[in-house]
């Protein structure tokens, strides 16, 4: 039985006639409804924990566009998931802490190997079908794996296939109540309990707030914070900023993976093509037609991605291009027409026939690998309030998200969201004092000016490479791009601005804290790891930067 509570408040002006004689008109109406369990995200991970959640009471899932536009739902690769015989735990485990570079906390990644197998056992009992031939899984293999344990569903569309499983499964709850084109705007935070979200419907403009005692953030990443990124629009980061906002601990946010391959047409988006392309066989070439991965690392291609996109990157600076290549030549068309159709038949498209051209490709911001700090079970340090996904940092990734575990980790941390969540106490009826906003079309062109001004400067100066005084002079210029902003503000398109402006301040304070090259953090000036500063950076609001120790 759904157990939700409406309650519609209205906000009141007194306008000014004459002689002193007041007109009341109404300027807001807010709308207070109670679920048992919020979800604000759309992705794979708010599908999971939706649909976990549905199990212990009603549940509503927030999302800014429509439920199946996602980081996930774009997501080629595959679920990387022990199955074969000759593979096993503890190889996937050390793949996992190798690409992580030390950061990784090893209870963690115990729980996502271990844990990944049942729940991807799990959803194959519930319905999902994942490739086979002759009633045998088809195993492929990617970057900085040791084993073919790359599931995958519909070839290269493994994303789109699972989040449309979970999205039919969420559907059929009675008690899942989705809120679509509806952004939260802020966390309800009280003595450091959460108690619900303010949001705002784009579609009747009416500001609606949430009360529940659990909360879950499922809002995917932010490279969309970047010129070139293999993101969808709608990943700027906003759970990131709402979290921090509310004062919940953040964790290596300094570490933003570029996905080393992705289409590189002037004026065109950055089509990703999955690193499972490399898994089949596919090599790197530069403008001179060589293979240049092979005297980098032992595994050539399948290094892992950010050994990859330095590489690639410096091949950029040295041939002083803007691409290079990705050759498929020597493979057997049939197979890799039938493996990655959906990449086959897009880049026709653009007349490009991946059997017999050579594939133009450039790294783009891809993933977030750092986040929202959790615990194992998805809490913050906010009661209350819980995060899965890309949006969050449970300790699994490091430094260096390992191809594949994301999705694994959508589904676990997912589910272990969800259970705690719905354990949390009923809260008080008082909620906190939030203001009302609105959206002024006027501020609209404001916004994009001022998106597209960030996301060159982070590009430029907080890419794949940094430096301290690249980074310090982003750093000035975000600060400066801060103060034009007024002090309070409740206006949409303002608040998407003081956003974005402030994850990038956070990246690139980190990235400036961080004097060592590792993983997705790679600088010039520091150009070798440091063990000295093997620890998790946390930052949370009104507090120092501080460095925490890994669970080994």
């Amino acid at each position: 039985m759904l157990n939700v509570m409406r309650l519609l408040i209205c906000f009141y002006t007194f306008a000014p006639l004459k002689d002193n004689i007041f007109l009341m008109a109404e300027i807001h109406s807010m709308e207070i409804i109670e679920f048992d369990t919020i979800i604000v995200g759309s992705g794979l991970a708010g599908l999971t924990a939706a649909f976990h959640a549905s199990k212990y009471g009603s549940v509503a899932i927030i999302t800014k566009s429509q439920l199946d536009i996602s980081n996930s739902y774009y997501a080629q690769g595959g679920i990387a998931t022990v199955t074969d015989p000759t593979d096993s735990f503890e190889s996937h485990i050390q793949d996992t802490l190798e690409a992580g570079r030390g950061l990784c906390d090893l209870d963690a990644v115990k729980i996502l190997v271990s844990e990944g197998q049942q729940c991807v056992q799990e959803i194959i009992r519930l319905g999902m079908e994942f490739d086979q031939e002759n009633g045998q899984y088809i195993l492929g293999l990617e970057g900085g794996h040791s084993h073919r344990r790359i599931l995958h569903a519909g070839g290269d569309a493994t994303g789109k296939g699972l989040t449309i499983f979970m999205l039919k499964k969420v559907q059929e709850q009675s008690n899942i109540i989705p809120f679509e084109y509806t952004t939260v705007v802020e966390l309800l935070v009280d003595n450091g309990i959460c108690m619900g979200v303010q949001s705002f419907d784009f579609v009747s403009g009416k500001n609606i707030v949430f009360k529940s005692k659990s909360t879950i953030i499922a809002t995917g990443g932010l490279s969309r914070i970047y010129d070139r990124s293999t993101n969808p629009h709608t990943a700027t980061g906003d759970g990131i900023a709402l979290a921090f906002h509310a004062g919940a601990k953040l964790s290596d946010i300094e570490f933003i993976q570029f996905h080393p391959s992705a289409l590189y047409i002037p004026g065109e988006e950055a089509f990703l093509i999955s690193e499972a392309v490399r898994g089949e066989g596919a090599w790197l070439l530069n403008q001179d037609g060589e293979r240049f991965m092979k005297p980098i690392h032992p595994l050539a291609e399948l290094a892992p991605r950010d050994v990859v996109a330095y590489a690639i990157h410096k091949q950029l600076q040295l041939n002083h291009s803007d691409f290079v290549y990705l050759s498929l030549l020597h493979l057997n068309p049939d197979l890799i027409k039938k493996r990655f159709s959906t990449i086959y038949n897009t880049l026709l498209r653009y007349n490009i026939d991946i059997t017999s051209d050579l594939l133009p490709i450039s790294p783009a911001a891809h993933y977030m690998v750092g986040g929202i700090q959790t615990d194992l079970n998805g809490e913050t340090n906010i009661k209350g309030l819980f995060a899965c996904g890309e949006v969050a940092s449970t300790g699994v990734m490091g430094a260096n998200r390992l191809a594949s575990n994301s999705l694994l980790e959508c589904l676990v941390f997912g589910k272990r969201a969800a259970e705690k969540a719905t354990t949390g106490k009923p809260i008080a009826n008082v909620l906190p004092e939030f203001e009302p906003i609105h959206v002024d079309t006027k501020n609209e062109t404001q916004f994009l000016e001022t998106k597209n001004q960030i996301a060159s400067l982070m590009s430029k100066k907080a890419g794949i490479v940094r430096s301290g005084t690249k980074l310090n002079e982003a750093i000035q210029e975000l600060n400066a791009i801060n103060k034009q902003l007024p002090e309070k503000v409740n206006e949409y398109n303002l608040l998407k601005i003081k956003h974005i402006t402030d994850i990038c301040t956070l990246i690139c304070e980190s990235a400036f804290i961080r004097t060592e090259s590792r993983g997705g953090h790679i600088r010039e000036d520091f150009q070798q790891e440091n063990p000295g500063l093997c620890a998790h950076l946390i930052r949370q609001k009104d507090e120092e930067y501080q460095f925490q120790k890994i669970r080994k």
